[in-house]
Formats: C-alpha cells, sequence, structure tokens
C-alpha cells in the first residue's frame, strides 16, 4: 500500500467536520465557447492514465494506527468529480466569487478520491470557467502546477487520449490495513532517520548541515514572539469568501528593475499594502506593527518534478503595515526576505519537517488539533506565491485567460492570500471567513492600489 509522509497525513488530519476544510484550488478563466460536459468527461478520461493518484482514496488504519494510505478506488466514477453549473445572471466577477466561496466551503468526500473539477458556464464575454479543488494531502502547489500542465494542453490543438489499462487494484480489508500499519510502525523509525542522514549531503555535508539547522532554527525562535491584539486572527467558521486581484510580470518587474529585490519582494509589498488598507478601514492602528505572516517555501528538487506529494517548508515574515510610504516599505520586505534567506529558515523547516515522521499519528492529529483551538497570537495569515506556466495552457483548444488560486485557512487565522503567475499574468486569490472577513475586496483592492503607486515611482524616478 502506498503511505502517506508523514506531512501529508497531518494536512488530512487537521480538517474537521465542520470548520477547517484542507482542500487547495484553482479558478482559470477560459475563452468560450464552453464544452459539453460529455466532450469535457472524455477530454479529462484521457488524461488520467498520467495522474494515478485522482483514481484512488484514503483509507485510515483502524484507532489512527498509523498513517493513511493511498489504495485505488474499485467503484471510480469520473463523473461523480466532473461537474456542470452556470452562474447567475449576469455573470460578472461577483457572481463568480460567491459561487467559488460557497464551493471551497464543502468539505471534499473521504469515501472517494478527493478531487473535484467544475465546469462554469454564463461569464461575461462568452468565457467560461474551471474551477478544481484537490485535497492538501494529495499535493503542494508546486506539484499541482505540475498536475495542471498534465491536465491541459500547451497548443490549441487537442491531444490524443492516452491509452488506459487501468483495473483497481483489490482494495485491502481492515486487517490487512491494520497489519500494515503495525509493520511500518516497527520500520518506520528506521527509514526516516535513514531520510534524515541522506539529507545531509544534499545540504553541503555534515559541518553545512549543522550549522544552516542551527542558524535557521534560531530565525524561527522570532515567531514565538506575541502580537498586538488584531482583527485578522481568531474564532473561524465554515463558510468561505473569496476576491481577486490582477497584475501582470511586466509591471513587477519593472517595480523591481526601480527598486532593487527580487519579484516575490513586490509581490509581498503589495499584499502587505493590502492589509494596511483593511487594516486601516476596519479603525485598526498601523503605526509600529506588523502583519506576520507564514510563508510555505518549497523544498522540492528539481529531480522531484512528477512526485505528487508535499515538500514544503515555511518562512515567517513580517508585513510592516506600519510603514506607510510604499517605497520604504519594499526596502524593509527586501531586507527581511534576505535576512530570512540568509539564516536558513526554510532548511531547518525542512529538518524540522523530516523529523516530525517519528511522532505517532494519533499525538499528530492530537497535537493538530489542540493547536488549532488554541488562539494563535503568533501568527495573523498565510501567503504562498507560487510560480506558474510562462506560456498559454489551452482546455479543448480554448486558451486560459486567467488563472487565480484558492488557499484553504484553518486554526485562528481569518483571512489567506495567494498568488499564481501564468502566462505573464499575477493572479490573487484571498480567501477569507465568511461571517469575520466579509470585507476581503479592501484587502485586494488595496493591493492593486499598492501596485499602482509603486509602479507610479518607479516611472518617476
Amino acid at each position: 500500500m502506498d503511505r502517506m509522509s508523514a506531512l501529508d497525513s497531518s494536512f488530512l488530519l487537521l480538517e474537521d467536520d465542520g470548520v477547517s476544510h484542507m482542500h487547495v484550488g484553482s479558478i482559470a478563466i477560459v475563452e468560450g465557447p464552453a464544452p459539453r460536459r460529455e466532450e469535457f468527461d472524455t477530454f479529462v478520461a484521457g488524461k488520467l492514465p498520467l495522474v494515478p493518484r485522482y483514481r484512488q482514496k484514503v483509507r485510515i488504519p483502524p484507532f489512527q494506527f498509523g498513517r493513511p494510505v493511498w489504495v485505488d478506488d474499485p467503484h471510480f466514477n469520473i463523473g461523480y468529480h466532473l461537474r456542470h453549473t452556470a452562474l447567475a445572471q449576469p455573470g460578472g466577477e461577483e457572481e463568480l466569487r460567491t459561487l467559488v466561496g460557497r464551493l471551497m466551503s464543502q468539505r471534499l468526500d473521504r469515501h472517494r478520491p478527493l478531487w473535484e473539477t467544475w465546469i462554469v458556464e454564463g461569464l461575461e464575454d462568452g468565457a467560461w470557467a474551471l474551477i478544481s479543488k484537490t485535497h492538501h494531502c494529495m499535493v503542494d502547489g508546486i506539484a499541482a502546477t505540475d498536475l495542471l500542465t498534465v491536465v491541459l494542453d500547451w497548443e490549441p490543438r487537442t491531444s490524443e487520449p492516452i491509452a488506459d489499462t487501468w483495473s483497481p487494484r483489490p482494495e485491502p480489508n481492515t486487517l490487512l490495513v491494520l497489519a500494515d500499519a503495525l509493520l511500518a510502525g516497527i520500520t518506520n523509525p528506521y527509514e526516516h532517520g535513514r531520510d534524515f542522514v541522506s539529507m545531509v549531503p544534499a545540504l553541503g555535508g555534515p559541518g553545512h548541515a549543522l550549522r544552516d539547522f542551527v542558524t535557521g532554527t534560531a530565525s524561527l525562535g522570532g515567531v514565538f514572539r506575541p502580537l498586538h491584539r488584531s482583527s485578522l486572527d481568531g474564532p473561524i467558521g465554515p463558510h468561505r469568501r473569496w476576491a481577486t486581484a490582477r497584475s501582470t510580470l511586466a509591471d513587477i518587474k519593472q517595480i523591481r528593475t526601480a527598486f532593487g529585490g527580487t519579484v516575490n519582494d513586490v509581490v509581498v509589498a503589495a499584499v502587505t499594502a493590502g492589509f494596511r488598507s483593511l487594516l486601516l478601514s476596519r479603525g485598526e492602528p498601523c503605526d509600529g506593527h506588523v502583519v506576520r505572516s507564514l510563508v510555505p517555501v518549497s523544498v522540492r528538487h528539481p529531480d522531484d518534478r512528477g512526485t505528487y506529494d508535499n515538500r514544503v517548508s515555511a518562512m515567517f515574515a513580517e508585513l510592516p503595515v506600519g510603514i506607510a510610504d510604499p517605497v520604504e516599505r519594499l526596502a524593509a520586505i527586501r531586507a527581511q526576505m534576505e535576512h530570512l534567506k540568509g539564516a536558513k529558515g526554510a532548511v531547518a523547516g525542512e529538518v524540522l519537517t523530516s523529523l516530525s515522521g517519528f511522532a505517532p499519528p494519533m499525538l499528530l492529529a492530537l497535537g493538530a488539533r489542540v493547536a488549532s483551538r488554541v488562539p494563535q497570537r503568533n501568527i495573523n495569515t498565510v501567503t504562498t506565491n507560487i510560480p506558474g506556466p510562462q506560456l498559454p495552457l489551452y482546455a479543448l483548444g480554448r486558451r486560459l485567460l486567467e488563472l487565480f488560486p484558492y488557499v484553504p485557512i484553518q486554526g485562528q487565522v481569518r483571512i489567506g492570500v495567494a498568488i499564481f503567475s501564468y502566462d505573464g499574468r499575477l493572479g490573487f486569490g484571498i480567501t477569507g471567513d465568511y461571517d469575520e472577513a466579509d470585507d476581503i475586496g479592501v484587502l485586494a483592492n488595496g493591493i492593486e492600489d499598492g501596485l499602482a503607486e509603486l509602479l507610479k515611482r518607479a516611472g518617476s524616478d
């Protein structure tokens, strides 16, 4: 049986029935006309041999004794996972955002493969949307980009379907799943110890690995400094809102050329401007304050392309919402990001992630559940920037025009921001709690206004 990694299983175990749903997603705007349902079902079915995980479901060992495993779904039905709907008229962005919020508020069915794709007709100008939901235990953002390029085409001509000889393997009974979990429990410490040792050469040898780990762990210590009380964190409910903002890589690069830094620095500065606008609109003070964000970092090696699991670590960035001047704000972010990279925070996070494999899954689940219910005074939000393909993609000969991400929120975090780059464009997807973040449109507008300010200053300097 194909056993989940410790990190993948934690994403599954973080989820509960009512509030926290751990699926990621994407929303693609595609030129019209929309395909017929039968046509699209056949198109996707022709790509499934390339992504075997899409026809597997999760089995959790009895009493959570051992990590969950992936098994073939003997009753797989592609029609269940590919769904068709239409927007209420006039089919504008408001109607689409409302639909996305509703779809993403629903938990994926644990008895089936953990994904859904929706065809949405009725958008303005004859366009249609492709909404994808995939559980985070299946894939992280970087690997999701690979999946997207597998399912879609690189040219207008529709690719030929892949020969499909798939036949589901017999589903193991409960006793076999439990026996396999018991065996894995015996071998697990050895396997993870071996994995840890194998990381050392990749990190530059024992001396470099130890130095980077110690330095990185010290850099993570700042996350334990308490933050001031903010409306950005607190209890959340089961329902979601979703908003979007836009930019182009050309504009981002013009700003970077004028003021230095990286593309990611400019993007984080834009998100910071958005949070500043949101807090000011809520009447909350910004001077001298920061918004602390968890920033997922992919530690996937280029050789790991095509491996669909989670290879992520994290850094913790303090977004300087107290700085009013946009150029000074960008400079502060640039300096902070350079320090975080030099401090090897992501390396420490990767080492700690590998060590989490030693934790019994029941304790991991218990710890995650407890952590989600303890007031999180140290993290305000999550910000993730996912590089996507810079060439156009096609679905049944129709060009993808825009692409936006969806990031889940969990625990005490009420707002999360994800950024996806595609074909020279940047799409910002903002997830908010339905009841406590009904004004995330202010954040979206603040992101675009922040970029406009930097672009104006870049042109005048």
